[in-house]
């Protein structure tokens, strides 16, 4: 009987590039990854769904998210779904799908920004840490356990009420806290990297620390900050709908967490108003599941070993 793989086996494949070629490798890689695994080319044909609805947001959407619809001078409240109103209209008179519509351009916005900073700030982090060691890893690493002592949500929230309602605001929150996963695993892949024998090569050959890490190491550690990245996408999104539902989000932008939010305080549910907060969710929950299955992807590239399974 063939021996189980543990999941303290499953370490990552990190083959030896050198440069730019890496960038190349792993474009071809992703690539191959769409091919073979359906759950990742699913999470993007999704998020390419949401960025395209996001585009042509004002093609789409019959009526402006924020407008009051009238006829006769009478406000069009709590209309159920038909022919002129997809989705309805809410107890303010406002068409639901078209604020569904521009609820994408928020989420993404906030989506992608927050991912960007959280591989960005984390794989520089764990760079650093990794490759310097000594004084400079004990400092980032003890940082490092300071954000993973700082709840989230609270965080969030917290930062939001003080600096005020903003999409902006979320996004900052999730680049000061966030990073803390990706910055640890990055780091314990510099510290096999800097050993191998490329790294050892250009260091003799006069190559600063900073250029080694940045032109040679780099790299190597792309696929892991891709994966942390994507998997914030979903964290961001799911966020901003959790503050916009809590409140804090900023009224003036209509998002997926802000219909929730309106829904909930009208007390569409007690009305049977599925129409108005259902929609929002699932869009909420695809954009959460697209990041997921992107992921897992690349956790195959990673982890080759997982491909049989």
């Amino acid at each position: 009987m063939a021996r189980a793989t543990t999941s303290s086996e499953l370490i990552p494949v990190i083959p030896e590039t050198q440069g730019g070629s890496g960038l190349g490798r792993l474009a071809r890689s992703s690539v191959d990854i769409l091919k073979r695994d359906r759950f990742a080319l699913a999470g993007v044909i999704i998020y390419l769904v949401i960025i395209l609805v996001a585009i042509l947001a004002p093609v789409i959407a019959p009526y402006d998210p924020h407008a009051v619809l009238t006829r006769n001078g009478a406000w069009l409240t709590n209309q159920n779904p038909n022919g002129t109103f997809l989705l309805g209209t809410t107890n303010v008179a406002r068409d639901i799908f078209s604020q569904l519509v521009y609820g994408a351009r928020p989420a993404l916005l906030v989506g992608f920004s927050a991912a960007f900073f959280v591989a960005l700030i984390g794989t520089v982090i764990g760079l650093i840490a990794g490759y310097f060691g000594g004084i400079i890893d004990t400092l980032l690493m003890r940082l490092t356990d300071i954000a993973f002592g700082i709840p989230f949500i609270p965080f969030v929230i917290v930062l939001v009420a003080f600096l005020g309602p903003s999409i902006w605001n979320v996004v900052l929150a999730m680049a000061l806290l966030l990073w803390r996963d990706t910055a640890r695993v990055i780091r314990s892949q510099v510290l096999t990297l800097r050993s191998r024998t490329f790294v050892q090569a250009a260091r003799i050959s006069g190559a600063s620390s900073w250029r080694i890490m940045f032109l040679y190491i780099a790299p190597n550690i792309l696929p892991l900050s891709m994966l942390y990245g994507t998997l914030a996408i979903g964290w961001a999104i799911l966020t901003e709908a959790s503050v916009s539902f809590l409140g804090f989000g900023d009224p003036k932008v209509v998002s997926w967490g802000f219909m929730l939010q309106d829904a909930y305080v009208s007390q569409a549910l007690a009305r049977g108003a599925y129409f108005w907060f259902i929609p929002p969710g699932i869009c909420i929950m695809l954009a959460v599941m697209a990041g997921f299955f992107i992921g897992r992807g690349y956790e195959e590239l990673l982890f080759p070993r997982l491909r049989g399974r």
